[in-house]
């Protein structure tokens, strides 16, 4: 399809001006009636977030998007480009993308008044409509609104009081653009207030130029709760004038969790070709991730964001990648003992608080792994705690209470067989056969799945018995020790004996 080229051609094909804002109430209009979604990859915000998004766009509302880190706010404003119209006519060479019938810059009005219907027209298309500012302290008016550009005043001869010696910033740049403002706190106050004008009036004042420009723009904010960011806040005047403020959230269920881990981890065919995937491991990091945002060593006012669950899943998967290319295998499965791999993906994305750092990032990263493992165990094993309160029951302990029968101790024969002063130590390279070979070297271990796990797949049975061992550890059954190399596990009494022998 040919597009006009001039005012006269652009009049003659029927085409009629919108602003912004009408543009994206029509178009949400109609996926809404056609029952498309306006977000994809955004999960977890279909009864929460994005029907207040909706409100805000039919209401023509500037927006703030409020929330702890990784919760998908700047990624939910660069889709918002999907509901504006395809190509929008501006008038050609225009600094401020001019709107042709009706332009507010001086040289859009110089170009209309002077050619009239042979104004040269050009087209913008609507990737190109997304201005995005990361916000910073030293981030100046001149950026954001514009200054006098004395350089520019010299060379073409221009007074001061002429209004084309005025380099435009970045907002008047973004005329009939989505213009997101990242981190809006970290905005000095002086510079927000820049910004009062603009949402409401659309007056623009630069060095003593005042100019009654009507900026047609939809504003999207993005800030982390005030309390938690300590470099500054949002004035009152400025939260006043944006239309809706938002609230995000993080994910309410685990399956959402893991699916938006899944959606966002990065992996690649050669990855794919080696590493034999499991559902029990994105489920551990998941619920690391819950634990972590309960934690008390974690600052809950920072958040703990999704890119931990990301980042820790490709570590995973590398890490099982690593030890086929050493081992010179072809194929291999995840491990339990793979959860190590992703300290570096923990210690850099929490935020502690005091006890926190007292207790040092590593400690805090293992406990966190402890407990994901020690809440997943029990979905899929008898509870150890309950069987030893039924075993204290029966023994007539005052202190034991009724609870709901349980087989006997299921785990018996593993824990014997280390009471015996065998230890296990699983390294964290060693071959698939190898690790077969320890596993299966451990009494009642793999009797166990058989009984519990019928119905596993070979190929997922060392997974799920290296499991038990991790969970039983969790659980007090039997004592884990982390070296260098690997893990070691071995009866809880004897080496409580050993370290008290040292």
């Amino acid at each position: 399809m040919t597009r006009p080229t001039t005012l006269g051609e652009l009049k003659a094909s029927g085409y009629q001006p919108k602003n912004i804002h009408e543009e994206l109430k029509n178009n949400l209009r109609e996926r809404l009636m056609a029952k498309e979604p306006i977000f994809t990859g955004i999960l977890g915000y279909e009864n929460t977030v994005i029907p207040d998004f909706e409100r805000a766009i039919l209401s023509g509302h500037s927006i703030n998007l409020l929330g702890l880190r990784g919760q998908a706010k700047t990624k939910m404003a660069r889709q918002l480009t999907g509901l504006l119209d395809e190509y929008i006519p501006y008038v050609a060479g225009s600094e401020i993308n001019d709107d042709p019938f009706a332009p507010i810059s001086f040289f859009g009005k110089q170009q209309v008044a002077k050619l009239g219907d042979k104004t040269s027209i050009s087209w913008l298309h609507r990737d190109d409509r997304y201005v995005e500012k990361l916000a910073t302290p030293d981030v100046s008016v001149a950026d954001l609104i514009g200054d006098v550009d004395p350089i520019k005043a010299i060379n073409e001869k221009l007074s001061y009081n002429d209004e084309r010696v005025i380099h435009y910033g970045i907002i008047p740049r973004a005329n009939r653009c989505i213009f997101v403002i990242n981190e809006l706190p970290d905005l000095q106050p002086r510079i927000q207030v820049a910004l009062f004008n603009i949402l409401q009036e659309g007056d623009i004042q630069i060095r003593g130029f005042k100019m009654r420009m009507a900026l047609d723009m939809q504003f999207v904010f993005t800030a982390n709760p005030e309390d938690y960011t300590n470099r500054g806040s949002i004035v009152t005047p400025l939260k006043d004038r944006i239309g809706s403020q938002i609230l995000t959230h993080y994910p309410k269920t685990l399956a959402t969790s893991k699916e938006i881990t899944a959606q966002e981890a990065k992996s690649d065919k050669e990855k794919d070709k080696v590493v034999l995937y499991h559902d029990l491991i994105p489920t551990l990091i998941e619920r690391l991730v819950i634990e972590a945002r309960s934690s008390e060593f974690v600052d809950a006012k920072s958040g703990v964001s999704a890119r931990l669950a990301i980042s820790a899943l490709e570590n995973i998967y590398s890490s099982v990648e690593r030890r086929v290319l050493i081992n010179n295998d072809k194929k291999s499965m995840v491990r339990v003992s793979d959860m190590i791999s992703i300290i570096p993906a923990i210690t850099g994305k929490i935020e502690m608080v005091y006890e926190g750092e007292q207790e040092g990032p590593l400690n805090v990263a293992n406990q966190l792994i402890g407990k994901a493992i020690r809440a997943e165990f029990i979905q899929h094993f008898p509870n150890p705690e309950k069987l030893k309160r039924k075993a204290n029951q029966e023994e007539g302990d005052p202190d034991s209470y009724p609870d709901k029968p349980e087989k006997e101790d299921a785990f018996s024969r593993v824990t014997e067989w280390f009471e015996r002063g065998k230890t296990v130590e699983l390294t964290h390279d060693c071959s698939d056969k190898e690790y077969g070979r320890i596993l299966n070297s451990i009494d009642g271990l793999a009797l166990f799945i058989d009984e519990h796990m019928p119905n596993v797949h070979p190929n997922e049975k060392m997974l799920w018995m290296e499991f038990v061992l991790h969970g039983l550890a969790e659980y007090s059954k039997l004592s884990k020790h982390q070296m260098d190399e690997g893990l070691q596990f071995k009866d809880l009494l004897g080496s409580m004996l050993s370290f008290d022998k040292q």
